[in-house]
Formats: C-alpha cells, sequence, structure tokens
C-alpha cells in the first residue's frame, strides 16, 4: 500500500464525474426507497455497488482512500439489504443481518484510525529524526562544525 504524504491529492475530472455519478445512483436508490418503487430501488443498488467498488478499486494505492471507499461500499451493502427487506415487509428478520456489513465497514475505519494512521505517523517521525541524524554524521563527517 502506498504511503501517506502531504502531496496534493488530484482527481481527475474524468474520474470526478464516474464519483459524482455514483452519488446520484446512491440518492436515486434510496428516493427509490423512500417512495416504495421496489423494481427500480432494486435495480439502482447495483450501479451504485459496483461504481462503490470500482472507486475503492480506483483508490487501492492510497490507504485513506481505500479503507473510506470500503467501508462506503459496506455501508451500500447493508443499505441495500435493509430496503429490499423492508420492500417484501421483512424487516425485522434481515435487520439484525445489516449488522455485519455495517459493523466490518465500522471495523475497517478502526483498522486505518487506530492502526495504520499512528503507525504511519510514528514511521513518519522516525525517518525524520533518522534523516535528521544521517545529515549531521555527514556534516561531521565532511569536518563541517554546528
Amino acid at each position: 500500500m502506498g504511503e501517506e504524504s502531504n502531496d496534493l491529492y488530484v482527481i481527475p475530472a474524468k474520474f470526478r464525474k464516474i464519483e459524482n455519478l455514483h452519488i446520484l445512483f446512491w440518492l436515486v436508490k434510496d428516493l427509490c426507497w423512500c417512495l416504495i418503487l421496489r423494481p427500480l430501488g432494486i435495480v439502482m443498488i447495483f450501479p451504485t455497488l459496483i461504481v462503490a467498488i470500482w472507486i475503492a478499486w480506483r483508490n487501492r494505492h492510497i490507504v485513506a482512500e481505500l479503507t473510506h471507499n470500503v467501508a462506503i461500499a459496506l455501508w451500500i451493502v447493508a443499505n441495500s439489504m435493509w430496503m429490499i427487506a423492508e420492500f417484501y415487509n421483512i424487516d425485522e428478520k434481515v435487520r439484525p443481518y445489516c449488522i455485519i456489513p455495517f459493523s466490518l465497514g465500522i471495523l475497517t475505519l478502526f483498522y486505518y484510525y487506530l492502526y495504520y494512521s499512528p503507525l504511519q505517523r510514528k514511521k513518519a517521525k522516525a525517518s525524520a529524526v533518522a534523516n535528521k541524524n544521517a545529515e549531521h554524521s555527514n556534516f561531521t563527517a565532511s569536518g563541517i562544525k554546528h
């Protein structure tokens, strides 16, 4: 996985359009849920989830983006399960199973915020100290004193 940095994160315009289209798919899916439009709501699960997975895959080299987009995809799975269950009046039976993808999404973000991100900060600090020590050693070895 790629290292985190303070570099500017630039999104190509074509990719940004797909991300924005994803939001449209998601809103249409949820509007169909609210309006109880079963067929269209169920159909809209597929483009919404496929684009969410594609976005996660496309950003797999940036751990922060990957983990957040995987959490979003899992949220869409849980949300879609719940929607279908409500459409067919079996939500009391299915809703407990929605906890699984919701929880996996939360665990993915816990991994990022509680383990990966602090570890990267610790590595960056250690690297900065090592670089500073190496610079100091180079100056001392060349006869330059501070």
